[in-house]
């Protein structure tokens, strides 16, 4: 008896079991029958291949050089607050602008105008950092006269909108007092969305030639993408950046109604069509996801928080009137309140670098759904590649990286490519780059005889596009 009861329950068992284990099987067959045409792995070394050992290690020292620079001119600012703190020069122009000037608001701004020149000092390293270090690198194209043009235009913008950003927020900290955090973090949000209009319409042209695209299919293409996607631009713009590096760029800037996408003439000129149509896709990305509302939304967080920590900090240091400082909403307390300010910033670096990173992988994503140039996208990640290391250890991209790393965009669009081969919805073909291609910068550090060629990926055979326009 017991033997026939296990007997009808495994016969039991296997006619409910049947259905599944076929339903399994089918599901297993069809897995085999839409297996990936490539391996992405396979084809994301494939690229990364294309940078030979003296291209990887320029790039790796050039962009982990960076590690440190960024904490030089923070660190600058803070021995210049404490000796101008410390040898009594903020208590003593502080109390010359108040009996000269008296009003409480001019006295702000001609303070931090005093303060703002004394920072010059830093200028022996900004020379460095900005023009000698790239020179050394091949990233840089101006000459000494250009380059100091353009930092004494950068510094007189910063100086005049900075000086009056500053008059503004400590009206607002003299007014609310105890509350000041909050109110000045809603004044800087307004004055970075105010800042982020004009910035492409009268800022942008100061540095650069912003000229209409020329006609062709490739503009029509990006313009179409653009509209497809519900950006309002009817004209895209290109910039001369090439008179002052060699970077590709590009940006869909400003809102209301000054957006407009511009890209740098570098990127025509060194990319392949599907590379330019994959940056502008990435960022009609970023305009089509708001990301300018939600980068808002994650910095004024950062930033409510940074105030009140530096509002808390400056009590305590200033305690008992400390260098002469009066109170928070003294002006001769600016070196101390902003180099606190500076200092929680900095420290906070991978909270800022993991909310950019964060956007700029969604932008990613949207650029090859929109662009649908795998391609190009993994092209434009191996030029980038000229300044920026490719591999990372999750430690330095957790910390460092403000964008996804090299290897991590090119991965990403290869397991695009191979899906949507599988899918059918574009041509079939090999994985990796097309035969030979190499970046320009790693051709252009090659001997003749040992160049290959450096074929553009979107005008090779072996690079499928399924873009409706082609030049």
């Amino acid at each position: 008896m017991k033997l026939l009861r296990w007997a009808a329950l495994a016969a039991a068992g296997l006619a409910i079991a049947s259905p599944a284990l076929a339903q399994a099987a089918s599901e297993h067959a069809s897995t085999a029958a839409t297996a990936l045409p490539f391996d992405p792995d396979q084809a994301t070394r494939a690229w990364l291949n294309t940078m030979d050992p003296a291209a990887r290690a320029r790039s790796d020292s050039y962009f982990e050089g960076g590690y440190w620079t960024q904490f030089v001119g923070p660190i600058i600012g803070f021995i210049v607050a404490f000796a101008v703190l410390q040898l009594g020069w903020a208590q003593n122009v502080r109390t010359w602008l108040e009996k000269t000037v008296k009003v409480y608001f001019f006295v702000v701004i001609l303070f931090a105008l005093f303060y703002s020149i004394v920072g010059l000092v830093s200028f022996p390293w900004d020379y460095w950092l900005g023009f000698v270090r790239e020179h050394d690198y091949g990233l840089s194209r101006q000459t000494f006269g250009q380059w100091f043009t353009e930092y004494l235009q950068g510094f007189g913008i910063s100086l005049v909108i900075g000086s009056l950003a500053i008059g503004v927020l400590y009206l607002i900290i003299a007014v609310a007092k105890k509350n000041w955090w909050i109110w000045g973090t809603v004044a800087t949000l307004v004055f970075v969305l105010f800042t982020s209009m004009l910035a492409p319409v009268y800022i942008a042209p100061i540095f650069n030639h912003y000229t209409p695209m020329q006609e062709g299919t490739l503009k029509t293409s990006v313009l179409q993408m653009a509209q497809a996607n519900g950006v309002p631009a009817d004209n895209v713009y290109v910039f001369d950046v090439s008179r002052q590096s060699n970077r590709v760029t590009a940006n869909v800037s400003g809102f209301a109604g000054t957006t407009r996408i511009s890209m740098a003439d570098n990127l025509i000129n060194r990319e392949s069509p599907g590379g330019v149509r994959a940056v502008l896709g990435h960022e009609i990305g970023h305009y089509v996801l708001d990301h300018t509302t939600s980068l808002m939304a994650m910095f004024t967080l950062l930033i409510v928080v940074v105030f009140a920590l530096a509002n808390w900090l400056f009590n305590k240091l200033s305690a008992g009137e400390r260098w002469g400082i009066r109170g928070i909403s003294d002006p001769a307390g600016m070196p101390l309140l902003f180099s606190i300010i500076g200092f929680v910033f900095l420290i906070a670096t991978p909270i800022q670098n993991n909310i950019t990173r964060f956007h700029e992988h969604q932008a990613d994503m949207f650029g090859l759904n929109a662009a649908r140039e795998p391609d190009g996208f993994a092209e434009s990640a191996l030029l980038l590649s000229e300044y920026r290391k490719m591999e990372p250890s999750p430690l330095e991209e957790w910390f460092f990286y403000d964008h996804p790393s090299g290897y991590d965009r090119i991965h990403m669009s290869m397991v695009w490519k191979a899906h949507h081969m599988a899918l059918g919805d574009i041509p079939m073909g090999p994985g990796g780059p097309p035969p030979g291609w190499r970046p320009d910068f790693v051709v252009m550090h090659q001997t003749p005889s040992s160049a290959p060629s450096a074929t553009p990926p979107a005008q090779s055979p072996a690079a499928p596009s399924s873009s409706t326009a082609h030049p």
